[in-house]
């Protein structure tokens, strides 16, 4: 029996935006391509345009040989776990395309695979190649297709090569070794502004849930734009309070994602404090509030949470969203405590430091975490989506 490889990507800039996907068919002995497609979609999501892109494939793998064992290659990890009948299919626009694929060949002939974007260049041209023939107002064609050099460096690359004949040389700096495999990696994005926000209040999990302010919801739709627009985003996480809830539903609808729930995500509760200020909270329990300010195991007043309980359960959170999303960015939507204590956590600091971190509404912070058990901060409290 015949193996293939097929490779498959879809992008598209807006989300949904100018669309287009692009396949490429491999032999897996040699690396020769077999056949490339590529189409313009006009107006699609990222999310459909994968799909589109994976049926095309999948269409000319069965073209050339309709009893092939197909290896499907995609770094779409929604694809890849929708279609290995890990994850639930929920989205309306997603069922029917997913329904297609799987009629095109026999399910047991068919494996999916995730792979890096870098190992994925060869159709991510063929996608880009088509998107920018749709801008032209034109077809894309194969004779004008640079896409399988893309796909020859990619391969290079991952193979910590130099191809032959494009000069290229090697990177150079750290990098995880290859055989831990590709981290998951949490895009961690605090919640958008309540009306108790700029008043800088004390605002946890023990208090009256507040809804997003009109700022807040502006600023959870600036944050959708910004991830639709550049998104690898394969899951959405999210606290169980409402500013939260609200924030992760808005970035998910634009991403055709669903918004999964996790306890440990939510805000220190403040007991008493909550709704006052700190000038009121010095005011009305200066001891209690020294207490805390100089040890992770003092709880505020009224049987609130100590900073230690709090890590205990957003380490645990931690661990869990690792173990279920490997190889995976997730978008964990949370507040200042989780995600100061995730950034503490993953640099090793004391936990004096989470006094000297700062995060804004709707700021966004990043940390890769690899399978040896080591962990990299990549970004803090960036806010340059917002308008």
């Amino acid at each position: 029996m015949r193996e293939f490889v097929v490779e498959a990507d879809g992008g598209s800039r807006g989300n949904p935006g100018p669309a287009g996907y692009g396949a490429v068919v491999l032999d897996p002995a040699t690396g020769e391509t077999l056949a490339e497609a590529a189409e313009y979609l006009g107006v699609a999501t990222n999310n459909v345009a994968e799909y589109r892109g994976l049926i095309a494939g999948l269409r000319a793998a069965a073209a050339l040989d309709p009893s092939a064992r197909v290896r499907v290659r995609m770094d779409s990890k929604l694809v890849v776990e929708q279609m290995s009948g890990r994850w639930q299919i929920k989205h309306p626009d997603m069922k029917p395309l997913a329904a297609e694929a799987a009629t095109v060949l026999p399910r047991e002939q068919v494996t999916y695979e995730w792979i890096p974007r870098a190992q994925n260049k060869h159709a991510d041209r063929l996608a880009n190649e088509a998107m920018d023939a749709g801008r032209d107002g034109r077809q894309w064609e194969a004779s004008g297709s640079t896409a399988e050099l893309a796909g020859r460096e990619g391969s290079a690359a991952a193979a910590g090569r130099t191809p032959a004949g494009t000069g290229a040389a090697p990177s150079v700096g750290w990098a995880a070794p290859a055989d831990l495999g590709a981290p998951a990696t949490f895009v961690l994005l605090r919640h958008g502004e309540t009306l108790l926000t700029p008043q800088k209040r004390f605002s946890g999990s023990g208090g009256t849930d507040p809804e997003l302010s009109a700022v807040g919801r502006g600023q959870a739709a600036d944050a959708a734009t910004a991830f639709a627009a550049r998104s690898t985003i394969g899951a959405v996480v999210s606290s169980p309070l409402r500013r939260c809830r609200e924030t992760a539903r808005t970035v998910a609808d634009r991403l055709g994602l669903e918004v999964r729930i996790e306890d440990g995500l939510r805000e220190t509760d403040f007991g008493a404090w909550e709704g006052l200020t700190f000038g009121e909270v010095r005011e009305q329990y200066p001891a209690d509030l020294d207490a805390w300010l100089a040890s992770p195991e003092a709880a505020p007043t009224g049987g609130g949470e100590s900073f230690a309980t709090v890590t205990r359960r957003v380490a645990a959170a931690r661990d869990r969203l690792i173990e279920g999303h490997r190889g995976t960015t997730v978008l964990v939507v949370t507040h200042v405590t989780p995600i100061k204590t995730l950034v503490r956590l993953a640099l090793g600091a004391p936990p004096e430091s989470l006094f000297r971190m700062e995060l804004s509404a709707a700021s966004v912070s990043t940390v890769a975490y690899y399978a040896d058990g080591n962990a990299s901060v990549r970004l803090l409290n960036d806010t340059s989506h917002l308008r």
